[in-house]
């Protein structure tokens, strides 16, 4: 199983700069998984999923191809990590919940599946879910539109795609459920959403063929927008979750 692996570069930003997902989404797995004993976050990146899921499962393996997120992954004494694009570490049958945050579209899907269905114990839950836009206010949001959908949009991986989505064009093998709709919720500062811009895979790569130029482009017009760049303003990330009792 390979993953396309874009965030090495820029694990420690990603780590400082990413969104935290809600409580209440882990609340929600952890209650529709078959028991609560081992869950595998697969493609865990800097762990954000693994250590909020050991909060309510006995132990969690993070699996993830890239050694540089995890020298950066947050420690939780639940929480076992692995570099692995797969799932080498887990016995068949064993996994009560199967999660992958932000990262399904870089997978191999089939091999990925294959592995899932090896470790799934009876009943197992496949859990999936990401984000896209954060919503602040008209103003900037208009702006953030503009950035991604047009000065962005020639640099980023099809793939990216599937996430615009909400991951519906992807055939899962599970029994889907209906889960409530989750959102992300954080107060930033003006560096603070430009550092979380930062870390996207596009603007890396915009960077490497335009320079920084673009960047610091977005950086002025967010400035005028903003008002003062130390004040924090209300940041919304809805989620995309698809989830359900994965089928062998």
């Amino acid at each position: 199983m390979t993953f396309h692996d874009h965030f090495s570069a820029r694990a420690a930003d990603y780590a400082q700069y990413r969104p935290s997902y809600p409580a209440a989404l882990f609340h929600y797995l952890a209650a529709v998984a078959p028991a609560t004993r081992l869950a595998w976050d697969a493609g865990t990146g800097n762990g954000q999923a693994a250590t909020a899921l050991a909060d309510r499962f006995a132990e969690v393996v993070g699996t993830d191809p890239s050694a540089e997120q995890l020298k950066h992954a947050t420690r939780h004494p639940r929480v076992r990590y692995a570099v692995s694009a797969g799932a080498p570490e887990l016995a068949e049958r064993s996994v009560d919940l199967i999660t992958v945050a932000q990262a399904l579209h870089w997978f191999d899907l089939d091999a990925f599946l294959a592995e899932a269905k090896r470790v799934a114990a009876p009943r197992a839950v496949l859990a999936v879910w990401g984000y896209t836009l954060c919503r602040i206010e008209p103003r900037v949001d208009e702006l953030l539109d503009y950035f991604y959908r047009v000065v962005t949009a020639p640099y980023w991986a099809p793939e990216r795609r599937i996430v615009d989505e909400g991951f519906r064009s992807v055939a899962l093998p599970i029994d889907e459920l209906a889960p409530p709709q989750f959102e992300m919720r954080v107060e930033w500062t003006l560096s603070q959403l430009i550092g979380y811009l930062s870390t996207w895979s596009a603007v890396r790569a915009m960077e490497r063929a335009r320079g920084p130029e673009p960047m610091d482009a977005m950086r002025v017009a967010l400035a005028e927008r903003w008002g003062t760049p130390g004040v924090g303003k209300r940041v919304f990330f809805p989620l995309a979750l698809r989830c359900g009792e994965l089928r062998g």
